[in-house]
């Protein structure tokens, strides 16, 4: 019998402590999606414009973002997404993205990923949680750099710019065919519970405390623009 309460103790501590390391992953994420928008945003001659930016409905980031070898479609990433409301940016939502083509990539290093929803119709689809780049929502590589949003024709030609980073180079990327579904572990993980993405991203809830490192990332660079 004491064996038994030893085994059944360890099972429950064992079991804490995977979901405590599982929550710590969704956190992170949170923490690194903050950390990639500040370092782009930091050198501005090279990251988005801030027109750009400061028109965007929602932003998405996918911290590291694992790909295949050389052209190859086979792509896999989590990321974590907001949208503007009258409260502010939202609560956060958890996504997964897969597949997608990034046309000539060396290497199979990981990529930070950026996505800006431009307008409404791209915000639904997003909140939609199941919808596929270039079929349900039309994506274009984002432009570039301080002098790129004096180029309107970001504004006429799609619901969703796209940028990646790969060892330094941060850049417009074309990612059509990629699938956004929610990413409902990590939503749990982060929430305790089930949170659908229209709740969260619509700020029908309040943003927990951990969220906060990359919504006030958020906040700064978008106060950024519109003071400019």
């Amino acid at each position: 019998m004491k064996t038994l309460r030893v085994v059944c103790a360890i099972a429950v501590l064992a079991a804490t402590c995977l979901a405590a390391d599982s929550e710590n992953k969704a956190v992170q994420r949170v923490q690194s999606a903050a950390d990639v928008l500040n370092e782009i945003q930091g050198t501005p001659d090279k990251g988005i414009p801030e027109d750009v930016l400061g028109s965007a409905e929602c932003v998405a980031v996918v911290p590291s973002m694992l790909k295949g070898g050389f052209i190859v479609a086979a792509r896999y990433g989590r990321g974590v997404a907001s949208c503007r409301s009258a409260k502010g940016w939202s609560a956060p939502a958890f996504f997964s993205i897969q597949g997608g083509s990034f046309g000539f990539q060396i290497g199979g290093q990981a990529v930070d990923l950026v996505m800006l929803i431009m307008n409404k119709e791209g915000m639904n689809n997003l909140l939609s949680s199941k919808f596929q780049l270039g079929a349900d929502a039309s994506v274009a590589a984002g432009p570039v750099g301080r002098h790129a949003a004096g180029d309107t024709d970001w504004k006429m030609r799609a619901q969703v710019l796209t940028y990646s980073r790969a060892r330094g180079v941060f850049a417009g990327l074309s990612l059509d065919g990629a699938r956004i579904t929610q990413d409902k572990d990590s939503t749990r993980e982060f929430y305790g519970r089930m949170v659908p993405f229209r709740t969260s991203l619509t700020n029908e809830i309040q943003a927990p405390q951990n969220a906060y490192p990359f919504l006030s990332t958020l906040a700064k660079w978008s106060q950024a623009a519109a003071g400019k």
